[in-house]
């Protein structure tokens, strides 16, 4: 099950904020508590902020609707800062100019999933690798392939360098 979480309208540029999600994406919710509350990124606050909330709705789904969450497994299963509204600007410019910019605005979603009993298959799942079911098919996938490929040669001429 995921428990989501989204803050809008952020004052920080969404790039900036994708900065400090990608520290987080794929960390237990305690290490991610953690890496936030020692960055030293303005938006890494409301980050963490995001990430407890997504945790109370977890704890609510547990305790209110009797839905089963180990919230010691919780991890941050995805973590998106989107594009919000841009607040075009102008700033005075020498000569009467008046020279234009914009000041962007994150949309930031995060979404907690429970990790599993066998945390190492769930590992395996998250980066999108299967595991084989029996030892002869792990070794055999580990060998070597064989050379039957033969390279091809150059079939361009060879000619003298011209002067």
């Amino acid at each position: 099950m995921e428990f989501r979480a989204q803050t809008r309208f952020v004052r920080v540029s969404p790039q900036k904020a994708r900065l400090v999600l990608d520290l987080i994406k794929g960390r237990r919710v305690e290490d991610a508590l953690n890496t936030l509350a020692f960055t030293k990124k303005r938006v890494a606050a409301k980050v963490e902020k995001l990430v407890r909330s997504a945790v109370e709705n977890a704890n609510y789904l547990s305790t209110e609707k009797n839905v089963d969450v180990d919230l010691d497994n919780l991890y941050v299963k995805h973590a998106v800062a989107n594009d919000g509204p841009r607040m075009k600007r102008i700033r005075p410019a020498p000569m009467g100019r008046a020279f234009r910019y914009v000041r962007r605005i994150a949309h930031i979603e995060i979404a907690l999933a429970e990790r599993g009993k066998n945390s190492a298959g769930d590992l395996a799942t998250v980066v999108g690798e299967e595991r084989p079911a029996t030892k002869a098919a792990a070794s055999k996938s580990r060998s070597k392939p064989t050379k039957k490929a033969v390279a091809k040669k150059f079939s361009g001429k060879k000619t003298a360098g011209k002067r």
